[in-house]
């Protein structure tokens, strides 16, 4: 599948040895180095369903990750990015029948307005970016290893015999989410799961390989006329393009469990080796206090505001100015607040005002490194704006190093 156009990623010169970048990680609850030292860093951020693209939830948690991926970048690693498309899925069928589109259509018009969005969010593209449908081959692969290894059983079903992982399989599992068992199945049963269905050997056994049902797309396998699950479409496009043990696995907040306790618990079971280094997860976005959420239809997407002709560069600092991981709320306020402040270092950048750069950019390379402190990178910048508008112009090469460092670390084009 296409990814979308970027402009070349530019890169500063380096002034320092670079520091490893330390992230907080879901698992461990503590902050750990994120990456290798030298060569290349491996990272996989969980795409979308292709239906309601782009919302601000999408797009905040693609611009954080775009973060990573530039401070890697700028301390000379080559980056791995793989993301995943999941363009068959329950909820992608049931929107299709709801609105009379084909499901085909649906997933192609969406995933276009995704790449449109991100494009001009100036989200650098992965490297591989995959869909479900044309990665089945790699998940009919998966469930038969893990059948070998007697982690996949088919449930007690007269009509449809749907093949599920078993979590017992996994002496690790929860060790990522740490959620006491009942909380566990709850979440399981909101977002997805089937704790209930009778004929399953666990409650949190996750769904592999689904029968096809009448009016529902399939695809021929060992196991039956088909479609894989959620979870696994991920763990064997992640273990495919990136291998065990990888450095990141990123998403939203929603997705440490069931989804990043299910990739990682059948990756364990699977390959014998731990599926990422770390978990890391930005915080959901909601509207005027509320949560934003496609069932309550209160979404704010990228692609209308840019039909209003909202500047896309500012929809992404009103994004960072937010910290990845915190839980916050979109308002006219944060819209108008991130126009004022692009309006002002780009007049800042036009003065071309003689301050030196190099303590700018350190602060913003420092930030980033510190857990992705986009709020500290933005502050870093404010404060050489401002100083810049109170002094007469120079001829000088600052404005110049701080634009190049906006595009180049915060992904804001001046």
């Amino acid at each position: 599948m296409q990814a979308w156009n970027s402009a070349p990623v530019q890169r500063l010169q380096l002034s320092a040895p670079a520091a490893r970048v330390h992230l907080f990680d879901s698992a461990s609850q503590t902050f750990v180095p994120a990456g290798p030292e030298e060569g290349t860093a491996r990272l996989y951020v969980c795409g979308i369903t292709p239906y309601d693209a782009t919302h601000m939830g999408h797009a905040n948690t693609y611009v954080s990750f775009d973060l990573l991926n530039r401070i890697w970048r700028d301390a000379g690693l080559e980056v791995a990015y793989v993301q995943n498309v999941t363009d068959v899925d329950d909820p992608l069928l049931e929107r299709a029948t709801a609105t009379g589109v084909d499901w085909r259509e649906l997933a192609e018009q969406q995933i276009q307005l995704f790449r449109d969005d991100m494009e001009a969010l100036n989200v650098i593209p992965p490297a591989h970016y995959l869909g479900a449908v044309e990665t089945i081959p790699l998940v009919v692969d998966l469930i038969a290893e893990l059948q070998q290894r007697n982690a996949v059983y088919p449930v007690d079903d007269p009509e449809f015999a749907d093949l599920y992982f078993a979590q017992a399989s996994d002496p690790q599992f929860g060790s990522l989410s740490h959620l006491p068992e009942q909380e566990a199945i709850a979440i399981f049963a909101e977002r997805g799961g089937d704790p209930d269905r009778p004929g399953k050997k666990g409650p949190l056994d996750c769904l592999v390989w689904r029968q096809q049902r009448e009016g529902e797309p399939g695809w021929d396998s060992p196991f039956g006329t088909g479609r894989p699950g959620w979870h696994i479409e991920c763990t064997a496009i992640a273990l495919q393009l990136l291998g065990s043990d990888f450095d990141v696995q990123a998403g939203g907040s929603d997705l440490v469990f069931p989804h990043h306790e299910m990739c990682a618990s059948e990756a364990r079971v699977a390959t014998d080796q731990p599926f990422a280094k770390s978990y890391v997860h930005s915080g959901m976005v909601g509207l005027d206090g509320e949560k934003m959420s496609k069932s309550k239809g209160n979404l704010v997407l990228v692609s209308a505001l840019r039909q209003q002709g909202v500047d896309p560069m500012a929809i992404r600092l009103a994004l960072l100015s937010n910290h990845y991981r915190d839980d916050w709320s979109w308002t006219d306020d944060v819209l108008v607040a991130a126009t004022e402040r692009l309006a002002r270092w780009r007049e800042a950048v036009r003065l071309d005002a003689g301050l030196n750069a190099d303590e700018v950019i350190d602060r913003m390379r420092a930030a980033l490194r510190n857990d992705l402190d986009a709020p500290a990178a933005l502050a870093a910048v404010d404060a050489w704006a401002g100083a810049s508008t109170a002094i007469d112009a120079d001829d000088s090469a600052a404005p110049a190093l701080i634009a190049q460092a906006c595009d180049a670390l915060l992904g804001v084009r001046l």
